[in-house]
């Protein structure tokens, strides 16, 4: 998938982290150590001029970032469950200092992977909003009314230039949103130090010079509060964090951005009550391009293609995420999510018109008023599903870019108390995101 120099820069390797609350495996007594291996890179370049690293922001650029994350969860050394997890983060730079800031507005959203009845598919998670400024060198400026991005103020540069084998380290930490399971309503900050080491640099298929970073850091961290202090509801805070991360971050200075990222981790937190949960795995994230789908021009075309089509029920408009193509009165067969043959050449059609644009894919199933709101959101959500699926094995995305949402009969665009109303509102709303 092509890169683009747009917004990676702001995040470089937050990404694992973003909304996993991440703490990993674990080991009594409070030590930590890093038995993680890293493999050398074949190939290097390693006979270059040294060179300065810098963030190069622009104004208004926009981006779409996808990091993957592979982990184990155990509770108290006992193993509890395996998650997929990817977390999608879209951002517009909206100001440029003249000492080179960059601040960013950004949307980030998490999801778990589901398989079920009707594939597999990433449905869509909760939203966060953020908004941050970075400077050249890598350091975060963020309020703490912001609880992403978790990791901050990785990679930090060094102000002079540096040539393959240099190594330095800087100050990061980690805010993790413990507000759900812990009621702390700010972010829990962890410091760390991290150690860097420029490696050497390639030429990738496009022909772009790329250098090798790597990044190691370890984490301990003791809550300031003393047990004896807390209430018995405060006794599930964390007393101890510790943990470490093995990243190895791609970098074209010439941009002045990362372009793919990976790392391995093991994070750990011990509450005051003695409970331990362990988070261990790996993840991998990248900057692809962004291109907005909700212009004028767009939407006249594929209004225009719907009708030489003759696709009946089908309609297209600019909607808050983007451009959407809704196709009302959508046909399953009887009290099922299983799409009907006329509605699969239907949705070959629109197939079709998708696979001329590179932005993800959000499928929203809405419902008509009928039987208990658990049912309607259930089948709706079933629908959408059925839909990705099918997009799915058109090739017009890959799984992980397409996503999905159920909305029962919440919001209706026909009234319920007629026929005619309920095929309308029985409807499968297909976005090609611009958020």
């Amino acid at each position: 998938m092509k890169t683009k120099n747009i917004l990676f820069n702001f995040f470089a390797v937050i990404l694992v982290f973003c909304t996993v609350n991440v703490f990993a495996q674990v080991e009594f007594p409070l030590e930590m150590r890093d038995d993680s291996e890293q493999t050398e890179e074949p190939n290097l370049i390693k006979d270059v001029e040294p060179k300065t690293f810098q963030f190069k922001f622009k104004k208004d650029d926009m981006s779409r970032i996808l990091s993957t994350v592979n982990e184990d969860i155990y509770i108290n050394g006992r193993f509890s469950h395996h998650a997929d997890i990817l977390n999608r983060i879209s951002a517009k730079i909206t100001k440029i200092t003249d000492d080179g800031k960059g601040t960013a507005e950004a949307v980030f959203m998490t999801s778990e992977n589901s398989t079920g009845s009707y594939g597999r598919n990433f449905s869509w998670g909760e939203e966060y909003k953020s908004i941050f400024t970075r400077t050249k060198t890598g350091v975060y400026e963020i309020e703490d009314i912001y609880f992403m991005p978790t990791v901050r103020d990785v990679p930090i540069f060094p102000e002079k230039p540096l040539k393959p084998g240099d190594k330095w380290t800087a100050a990061g930490h980690e805010a993790h949103d413990l507000r759900r399971n812990f009621g702390i309503q700010k972010p829990y900050k962890v410091p760390f130090t991290a150690s860097y080491e420029y490696k050497g640099d390639k030429i990738n298929a496009e022909g772009n010079v790329l250098s090798l970073i790597e990044v190691k850091y370890n984490l301990y961290f003791e809550n300031p509060f003393k047990k004896s202090t807390l209430t018995a509801d405060m006794m599930n805070l964390p007393a101890v964090t510790m943990g470490h991360s093995n990243q190895k971050l791609w970098w074209d200075n010439n941009k002045g951005m990362i372009v793919t990222y990976n790392e391995t981790f093991r994070i750990i937190m011990q509450t005051f009550r003695g409970d331990t949960i362990v988070f261990q795995g790996d993840a991998e994230a990248e900057l692809t391009e962004f291109k907005r789908s909700s212009t004028e021009e767009n939407l006249e075309k594929i209004t225009d293609t719907v009708q030489e089509l003759g696709l009946k029920d089908v309609t297209v408009k600019k909607s808050d995420k983007g451009l959407t193509i809704s196709i009302e009165n959508i046909n399953f067969m009887p009290d099922s999510a299983e799409l009907t043959e006329s509605e699969k050449t239907k949705l070959r059609h629109i197939a079709d018109i998708l696979k001329k644009f590179d932005n993800d894919i959000l499928v929203t199933g809405h419902c008509a008023r009928r039987g208990t709101l658990r049912s309607q959101m259930e089948l709706s959500e079933q629908r959408a599903g059925a839909v990705a699926l099918f997009l799915t094995q058109l090739n017009v995305r890959l799984p992980n870019c397409i996503y999905t949402q159920g909305k029962g009969a919440e919001e209706p665009i026909a009234p319920n108390t007629t026929e005619t109303g309920r095929q309308r509102n029985r409807r499968v709303e297909i976005t090609l995101m611009d958020e």
